[in-house]
């Protein structure tokens, strides 16, 4: 997505829950640098106060949850290390989330794109309407890769051959899918939203908080935690001609034409 307004992403606290606004919805939430920065400062505030017991995130509008970074932002990079930096710095900002000490809850309306769809993947509990959405269509985009982390918690949301499809095929998965996958915890229909978000987050408030806190470390030390970044990969990606254009075509509102180069 493209849209020159930078965003914001906005934090609320009610009692021991913390409420995180993705607010740009004049272009589906899609994030600027901007907000990631704002995400990964929120993140450690709440991770570094032991009243917040549980976290909402969710996109303002109804139309997206993420839909993805702002495309605009690549035609900044230069080479194949532009994209090396970029995927180190998107690794930082999804384990910042990822090791928050209590319980996420990524509530889905609409698009969860890319890094949307990799924002939802890091919490703990998705909740997602009717209709939702999930996908990271880069290979009909703007023809570039995403880190291994990030192949790794596609793979292990949706399953090989469902990756196979979000990835190579670029198709979405409906929340339905998402939910038959494991991916989505719960779907509800889309004015029974906000009454489901609230019944997820008193279960939680209403169980042991050190045992939350412990299984989620506990689970956090069983998962692999050293992956390859496999830098000659996304190098390759980041330095080719087909990325540049495709990131010309999709800020100018074309369709790319691969070259393979």
């Amino acid at each position: 997505m493209t849209s020159t307004a930078s965003g914001n992403v906005r934090l609320t606290r009610d009692g021991a829950v913390a409420h995180v606004l993705f607010d740009r919805p004049e272009a589906r939430n899609a994030f600027t640098w901007e907000m990631y920065e704002q995400l990964d400062a929120i993140c450690a505030e709440l991770s570094a106060d032991e009243t917040v017991r549980v976290v909402t995130f969710r996109g303002a509008g109804g139309q997206a949850f993420v839909a993805g970074s702002d495309i605009s932002q690549f035609q900044e990079f230069q080479g194949g290390q532009d994209g090396v930096v970029y995927e180190a710095k998107m690794n930082r900002y999804f384990r910042r989330l990822l090791d928050m000490p209590m319980p996420t809850v990524s509530i889905i309306d609409g698009w969860a794109v890319g890094g949307g769809l990799n924002i939802a993947a890091c919490c703990d509990i998705r909740l997602a309407a009717k209709g939702a959405k999930f996908g990271t269509p880069i290979a009909r985009t703007i023809g570039n890769c995403v880190s291994m982390e990030t192949y790794a918690r596609i793979m292990g949301g949706f399953g090989e051959t469902r990756a196979k499809r979000m990835l190579l095929l670029a198709e979405f998965i409906d929340a339905d899918e998402a939910f038959t996958a494991g991916f989505v915890t719960r779907v509800a229909e889309r004015d029974e939203m906000d009454a489901a978000a609230s019944e997820i987050v008193d279960k939680l408030l209403a169980n042991a908080p050190l045992t939350l806190r412990v299984s989620k470390e506990a689970m956090r030390r069983l998962s692999p935690r050293e992956i390859d970044p496999a830098d000659d990969l996304v190098s390759l990606i980041y330095g080719s001609e087909d990325f540049r254009r495709g990131v010309t075509a999709f800020v100018n509102k074309n369709k790319p034409e691969w070259v393979g180069r």
